[in-house]
């Protein structure tokens, strides 16, 4: 669907839970942004933090330092990330809306650069998500070359492509407000595959998806191995609920952990019936792989340290975490579905009549 109408204001959301740690940077790069600052509101939906996370917004808001034309703080009661976005889009103005992760970092030209894009006819915009380590420690930089590696993480297109091209998904987004107002808000009932449902919608609108390789942002590696694997087993998790939700947002590569884990059941079992072949095979494929890997990972990264020869083991339990958590998806299914149902999430419309009841009111003033 092509775009002619020029866009100039913005609403930009950050949704945070008990994100204390890194709340203020990612709202000094806000701050930072080289877009006119009148023209951007932004909006910070707090999911009822137990820490220090909403009065850092509340103080955001109350100074306002860059002069944004305003700065809400709202309140996220149903704490989810798909529920906060919602929340975001009620209360969005603006002809365009960014999603922000409270756990990421961009740069001064962030807004700018996907303006641009849109005003050259382009619905959604975005680029690729390069990995950050929250800490230069050498723990935390072979924790980062973990998640950075293709072996590691994923295929997906906003990690790496370098040119110009339509995709199937984005990180940080940036999206006309007709996009939302035609496909409606996020499925509430989704917690970490929001972003694939929503975006599946939007292809299936008939809307492109537009990566360009100058739009750069950054994400966080988590700084613990405990946290990074319990995020692998929480994504693998939702990938096995969302698979009758809403096949077409995956990919066969969401799977592919999976598979790993039942392919170590099924040569395990041959093993001890005594077939000991295929997993020797198996595992002598994995582990040449593993290794070929990891020194990819130490030459991109130009930087060695004895913690770096953990990398394959790093892959192995990563794999493990988000197979297993794929596995617990598929058996806890029925469950879910039964508590949850199959239906059409009603916050998809309501959100959808409410951004159209306030399309063109960016300079209206707040009654209160």
């Amino acid at each position: 669907m092509p775009a002619e109408k020029a866009v100039s204001t913005l609403s930009l959301g950050v949704i945070a839970l008990n994100e204390e740690g890194c709340l203020s940077d990612i709202l000094a790069d806000i701050a930072a942004q080289d877009y006119p600052h009148e023209k951007m509101e932004i909006l910070l939906v707090d999911g009822g933090s137990a820490d220090g996370t909403k009065r850092i917004m509340e103080a955001f808001a109350r100074e306002n330092p860059a002069g944004f034309h305003r700065i809400l703080v709202l309140d996220n009661p149903k704490k989810r990330q798909p529920a906060g976005w919602n929340v975001a889009l009620r209360h969005a103005r603006g002809d365009v809306i960014f999603r922000v992760d409270a756990h990421a970092s961009i740069p001064a030209d962030f807004v700018s650069k996907n303006m641009e894009r849109l005003n050259r006819g382009e619905m959604v915009s975005g680029g690729p998500r390069p990995n950050m380590a929250e800490r230069d420690t050498p723990v935390c930089r072979t924790l980062l070359m973990a998640e950075a590696s293709m072996f590691g993480s994923s295929v997906a297109s906003y990690r790496r492509q370098s040119e110009p091209r339509y995709v199937n998904s984005l990180f940080h987004g940036a999206y006309r407000r007709e996009v939302f107002e035609t496909v409606g808000g996020f499925n509430e009932h989704l917690w970490r595959t929001e972003d694939n449902e929503v975006h599946y919608r939007i292809r299936q609108a008939g809307f492109k998806l537009c990566y360009d390789p100058a739009v750069v942002s950054y994400q966080h590696t988590r700084n613990q191995l405990g946290k990074m694997l319990k995020q692998k087993y929480g994504n693998g998790l939702w990938v096995g609920l969302t698979l009758p939700v809403c096949p077409g947002c995956l990919s066969l590569f969401h799977f592919v952990p999976f598979a790993f884990i039942l392919a170590i059941l099924l040569t395990t079992v041959l093993a001890f019936l005594g077939f000991p072949f295929l997993a020797g095979l198996m595992w002598a494929a994995y582990g040449l792989l593993a290794a070929v890997m990891t020194v990819k990972a130490i030459l991109e990264a130009r930087r060695f340290h004895i913690s770096n020869l953990l990398l394959p083991f790093l892959f192995l339990l990563l794999h493990l975490s988000y197979g297993a958590g794929t596995a617990v998806g598929f058996c806890r299914l029925p469950f879910w579905l039964k508590k949850t149902g199959r239906a059409h999430c009603p916050e998809i419309e309501e959100v959808k009549a409410v951004m159209r009841e306030n399309h063109g009111r960016f300079y209206e003033e707040e009654a209160a």
